[in-house]
């Protein structure tokens, strides 16, 4: 580092976010990004340590601790610092294919193992990641680079979420012909309809989709795998397959009044809206609308969080965020030290939102839904929540006479997935795990299908957009091992 005392002499500052009542007026990004100058003195606050965690990646009691693509944070840090754009770009490059998506959305597993942040405040390497990468895009660095040769192999890939681009990504540079497979009207899977514009807007996945065209990936869309094209046809036609589908198979939950009209899955929710923002502005009647309705959302994780922050946006009447566990402390206790994932209680921006608008946290903890009421044309008109403690077998258990009914004409279903949806894997004859998820060889994207590789949440179950990138490139380098004796890489 210039200044190994960097991290000693500034503080931590963070990208401003706008307001509350300016920022949910429309659907963007609210974050404000720091002056080059001062990036710069957040770049040298970085330790440059002996033992870097920020890029380890590894598990520490079942919890990933450190970045899972083992990006060079202390090089490219060090080159932010320098104001050395171009070569922070290679650097970080070299390990992330996409960082204009995980400088944006991933929930920056590197800062919750800085060493700054064992005992003050970790370095910003989330808001570095994004000021490189939007600098690249300026200065031209990103410009389409079509690989010079080809090798005449085939390759196919069902899904264009994360892993999906990831694995097209990294083949096409090696020369592969890659075809991308999206059911959808747009390419981009999770990233394009399952993560809400204002934390990330399309416009940023078209613009890194455009590069990947000029490369010479092909995406097809309105195309669904399985039914409008079949396996067989796919095998016969490509060298390889990659099955990147995601885990789009939406946890239920099965209580009286489950069929009433007005309650829906989260995923179905965030979908109608992003689609309708983008198609027509949001026209009435198009999208499923919390506008002037009492709003329950089910589960406590980041997409019912993004739940909130939609309904806000709708101008939902009131909005309550149900959480089946108890909330986690504020700070860490004696048995989650540093350097693993911290549990502690974070307030995310819909929040933070729906506190401002209406009063008061939308969370309630260690509560469920009994019962969904009906009026008498079968519309939601409340619940009946009841209260959960912990047993003796660690279970959240109900506890008896707890009932209590609240308004309700929308419920959002934010429980989590089981996994992939079982028609691509019946199609292609690929064994599935006891989770739903595609099965593949021990420590291998292969599956028992010869050819047909797996990779991303349909691998692994639902998880974060990095885990999911570094899925797809970890594919990318089996499937091109196979296909050319070696891979470089």
């Amino acid at each position: 580092m210039e200044n190994p005392f960097g991290f000693m002499e500034y503080e931590r500052l963070d990208a401003p976010a706008l307001d509350v009542a300016q920022r949910i007026t429309n659907y963007n990004e609210f974050h404000t990004p720091l002056p080059e100058k001062e990036q710069k003195l957040q770049g040298e606050r970085c330790m440059n340590c002996g033992v870097p965690f920020c890029q380890s990646g590894m598990k520490i009691n079942g919890m990933i601790s450190g970045c899972p693509l083992n990006n060079l944070i202390p090089e490219w840090n060090h080159l932010v610092s320098m104001g050395a754009w171009k070569q922070a770009y290679q650097r970080l490059t070299l390990t992330n294919p996409f960082p204009e998506f995980t400088s944006r959305v991933c929930p920056a597993l590197c800062e919750k193992a800085c060493t700054c942040g064992a005992n003050g405040d970790a370095v910003t390497v989330r808001a570095n990641e994004y000021s490189i990468i939007e600098n690249a895009y300026v200065e031209g660095f990103t410009r389409a680079k079509p690989p010079k040769t080809r090798t005449g192999k085939r390759i196919a890939v069902v899904g264009s979420g994360p892993a999906g681009l990831a694995a097209a990504d990294l083949l096409n540079r090696r020369g592969h012909s890659v075809t991308v497979y999206e059911r959808s009207d747009r390419a981009g899977g999770l990233l394009m309809y399952g993560i809400p514009n204002m934390k990330l807007e399309k416009q940023i996945i078209e613009r890194k989709l455009n590069v990947m065209s000029e490369e010479g990936v092909v995406f097809v869309t309105n195309t669904d795998v399985g039914k409008d094209i079949s396996a067989e046809e796919l095998k016969s036609s490509f060298d390889s397959v990659i099955l990147a589908c995601g885990a789009s198979n939406p946890r239920d939950i099965s209580v009286d009044g489950r069929e009433a009209k007005g309650v829906h899955f989260a995923v179905d929710f965030l979908r109608s809206t992003t689609k309708a923002l983008l198609d027509n502005g949001l026209r009435d009647g198009t999208f499923i609308s919390a506008k002037g309705k009492d709003v329950i959302v089910i589960g406590g994780g980041d997409t019912g969080n993004d739940c909130v922050g939609t309904c806000v946006r709708h101008g939902a009447k009131s909005v309550v965020q149900l959480e089946m566990m108890p909330k986690l402390p504020d700070e860490r206790t004696e048995d989650n030290p540093w350097p693993e994932w911290p549990k502690v209680s974070k307030t995310d921006y819909g929040q933070e939102e729906a506190a401002a608008v209406y009063g008061s946290d939308p969370r309630v903890y260690q509560t469920t839904v009994k019962e969904f009421l009906t009026d008498e044309s079968g519309s939601l008109r409340g619940a009946v929540l009841i209260n959960l403690e912990r047993g003796k077998n660690g279970r959240m258990t109900p506890v008896k006479g707890s009932e209590h009914e609240v308004k309700a004409q929308l419920a959002l279903i934010a429980a989590g997935f089981l996994g992939a949806e079982s028609y691509v894997a019946k199609a292609f004859g690929v064994d599935t795990d006891n989770r739903s998820n595609v099965a593949a060889q021990p420590n291998s994207h292969r599956t028992n299908i010869a050819r047909v590789y797996t990779a991303g949440d349909m691998h692994i179950g639902q998880s974060l957009v990095v885990r999911a990138i570094r899925e797809g490139v970890d594919c990318a380098r089996e499937v091109d091992a196979d296909l050319m004796g070696y891979s470089n890489l």
